[in-house]
């Protein structure tokens, strides 16, 4: 039973918010730590030695494993509740780093690579479900930020402390960030919108009382009525049809389904070639690719992660009073600008037409492309699949996603070295710039706008059943009897089934 306290519902959510972004602070230090590690491993004294099949594998393996942790999230988060599954996830990735502390040769340094994945993997799918479940509708777009800066803080972190201490210290000070999720996971509840799917109702209001308060009331009743309709047409489709095959086609079929999948899909796959991704993981490599060999790559390597954090600040603010559309499509047309410009640069470079030397435009354009990575192509994937899965497929529409995601992301850092090798990095960076076209042509007709809309109203969004204005003010309205409201929403579900 949650307490009533005086603490502030915003100071309560910005704790359950702090819990999950210490875990995320960790796992963006494995996404950066091979930046650090694959330097120190190549020198003559470090009692390794690397193959180039080697380097990308420990670079990659952490992106496969991660796509094979995804597909634990909805069975961990269903049986074991959004809390229970965040626990469960953190000692693996403790175990992770101490795995990857004590390595002593390569086939070690990817078992512990491939733990930390895994663990990633069920993270990366569970950490916007449970901001975007704990958090009111006004803050939810700051809140869900957080998690791109938290990431950002994380590879930054690593490539600093990396940068003056050996990898094996690095490694444990990066575990020390999972202990203390772990410590303050234990004192959070679990989510009111888990308790209202598994018919806990009277313990839904109780936590989302101590979450929010009371007044937003109206949010949690529609949760809670939106969830009895859909255990009504359960109950309807099991007595028409007990064809598991049929039910489940019927399932895909639906807009409220696939439609979130696509967008995730979509919008995962430009965060990974945007740049953050392997700007993470090859930054030396590119850098010096860039700026040519007289630059300081590690300096400018910090210096970037750095530019990249201080933009997911301004983002949380930024994010939170502009639309979601207008900063996805402004800053993705960006992105795909200074992709265009710097193959272009690069290519003009290899082929001498340059009339100047110097750093000042290469470094212009790395920042203006992490600008776009720091502004929305990080955060953008975290706060749209935070708010756009509904409910009643949250659980199996995040983690089909953000699977397929995985499995780009590892083909992305894979693929990369030899990207390289074959078209060099002008047309790597010109292939990448398509891609970034492609996927915002397709989220363009997809995605409708988010922005300071309740969880419920954006699933009604995409079953094609929005609200209309004269129903809203029905809401509001203190005469509004909460009865007739449920009773025309189970009409129009009850319709929508044989659709």
């Amino acid at each position: 039973m949650v307490q009533k306290s005086k603490v502030s519902p915003f100071i309560k959510q910005c704790f359950v918010s702090a819990a999950v972004c210490f875990n995320v602070i960790g796992h963006g230090s494995a996404v950066g730590f091979p930046a650090i590690l694959l330097p120190q491993l190549m020198k003559p004294d470090s009692g390794f030695q690397l193959t180039e099949e080697e380097e990308s594998w420990i670079a990659s393996i952490f992106a496969l494993c991660m796509l094979i942790g995804n597909f634990f999230m909805a069975p961990l988060s269903n049986k074991l509740g959004r809390k229970g599954a965040t626990l469960s996830l953190t000692v693996p990735y403790l175990v992770g780093w101490f795995v990857t502390i004590l390595a002593t040769n390569v086939q070690f340094l990817i078992i512990g690579r491939i733990i930390l994945g895994i663990s990633g993997g069920i993270h990366s799918t569970l950490r916007a479900v449970l901001v975007g479940e704990y958090t009111s509708p006004k803050h939810r777009g700051a809140f869900l930020s957080t998690i791109s800066l938290t990431q950002a803080f994380g590879i930054c972190f690593v490539h600093l402390v990396g940068s003056v201490c050996s990898w094996q210290l690095t490694a444990l000070i990066c575990a020390f960030f999972h202990f203390i999720s772990l410590l303050m996971t234990i004192y959070i509840p679990e989510s009111p919108s888990w308790l209202a799917e598994r018919g806990r109702y009277e313990e839904c209001r109780t936590v989302f009382r101590w979450l929010r308060g009371d007044v937003e009331e109206e949010e949690l009743e529609e949760m809670i009525e939106a969830r009895i309709e859909i255990e009504k047409e359960k109950i309807q489709n099991s007595k028409i049809n007990d064809n598991h095959f049929k039910m489940a086609m019927a399932t895909i079929v639906k807009k409220e389904f696939y439609k979130p999948i696509i967008i995730v899909i979509h919008i995962n796959l430009i965060m990974h070639v945007s740049g953050g991704t392997t700007m993470a993981a090859y930054s030396t490599v590119i850098l010096s690719m860039i700026m040519g060999p007289e630059a300081n790559v590690h300096f400018w390597m910090v210096f970037i992660d750095f530019q990249r954090m201080f933009t997911n600040i301004a983002a949380i603010y930024i994010i939170n009073k502009i639309k979601r559309r207008t900063m996805l499509f402004s800053t993705g047309a960006l992105s795909t600008f200074t992709h265009l410009a710097i193959a272009v640069y690069v290519y003009g470079k290899m082929q001498g037409w340059m009339p100047f030397e110097g750093i000042w435009l290469p470094a212009l354009l790395i920042n203006m492309q992490f600008f776009t990575v720091g502004m929305a192509m990080g955060p953008m994937p975290n706060i749209i699949g935070g708010e756009i899965f509904p409910l009643e497929y949250r659980s199996i529409g995040g983690t089909t996603s953000l699977a397929v995601a995985g499995a780009m992301m590892f083909l992305v850092l894979k693929s990369f070295p030899t990207l390289i090798g074959a078209i060099y990095l002008p047309g790597t960076y010109f292939l990448f710039a398509c891609i970034i076209t492609y996927n915002l042509v397709v989220i363009w007709f997809l995605l409708p706008e988010t922005k300071g809309r309740t969880l419920q109203q954006i699933e009604d969004e995409f079953r094609g059943r929005p609200l209309k204005a004269h129903e809203i003010e029905a809401r509001e309205s203190l005469h509004s009897s909460i009865v007739e409201v449920y009773k025309r929403k189970l009409s129009e579900r009850k319709c929508s089934v044989f659709e």
